[in-house]
This record gives structure tokens, sequence and C-alpha cells, in this order.
């Protein structure tokens, strides 16, 4: 579910961030929503800004979901997930887009150790060997 603020603009999911492609350009609400101040939101809008996609935090109404390129949930579940529909109005080409493919393929490059870890967000921890199999 997608919920709204108290205003009926958009504010995040169930329990993630919400985020749209218009023109090449990632928009999410700010603050002001409602929106839970989320480390994955935190994270993609730096990988937005290290990548140089632009970026703009700004009131979005509803039927903004509608006419969007794309749009993605981010969370700790979520991690960056396509979503499809909105009220069973197709987004985009109702597939994921170039965009989130590139912010998605970005986030597990870095979160899954393929690519260095320049912001330090990982923490290296050792598991004992077998520990695993149990």
């Amino acid at each position: 579910g997608i919920g709204l603020d108290v205003h009926g603009f958009v504010s995040e999911g169930s329990g993630e961030n919400i985020f749209l492609v218009m023109d090449g350009v990632v928009i999410t609400p700010p603050f002001s929503s409602g929106v839970l101040p989320g480390i994955t939101r935190h994270t993609i809008l730096t990988i937005c800004k290290d990548m140089d996609i632009p970026v703009a935090e700004q009131t979005i109404p509803r039927e903004m979901l509608y006419i969007a390129n794309e749009v993605f949930f981010v969370g700790t579940a979520a991690e960056v997930t396509p979503i499809r529909s909105v009220d069973r109005i197709k987004v985009g080409s109702g597939a994921r887009g170039p965009i989130t493919k590139r912010l998605q393929d970005e986030f597990f490059a870095l979160t899954g150790g393929a690519k260095p870890d320049r912001h330090n967000w990982l923490t290296p921890c050792s598991v004992p060997v077998g520990a695993l199999t149990r």
C-alpha cells in the first residue's frame, strides 16, 4: 500500500520509502510529508548523487504516480523494489525502468561487496566455519 499524508499527498509505503522517476529526475516526498527518514532512503539519495542522477524532494500529488515513468520502493526489507502498477494503472512500460535498474544494480553491488564500500556503510563480521549450516 501507498500512504498519503494529512493533505492527501504521497507519503510512503507500508514499510518503505517511495521514489518516482519523471523525465530522468528521481523524486521522493520530503520529511514534511511524514516520511520515515530511513537508512535505505538516504543510501539511494547518496547513490543518485554519486551517479549524477538528479533528485528532487517535493510533495507528490497522488495523480503523479499514474504518469510517472518509474516508481519504486526502498527499505530494509524491500531493498530496491520496482512498482509495476498503481491502482491497476501501469507505471511506465509496466516493467522495471532504466533508472530503477541502475540504482538497484549499484545498491546490490555496494551492499553485496562486488564494489568497494566507498561510504563505509558496511561492517564486516566473521562467522565461524559451519555456523550457517545448522
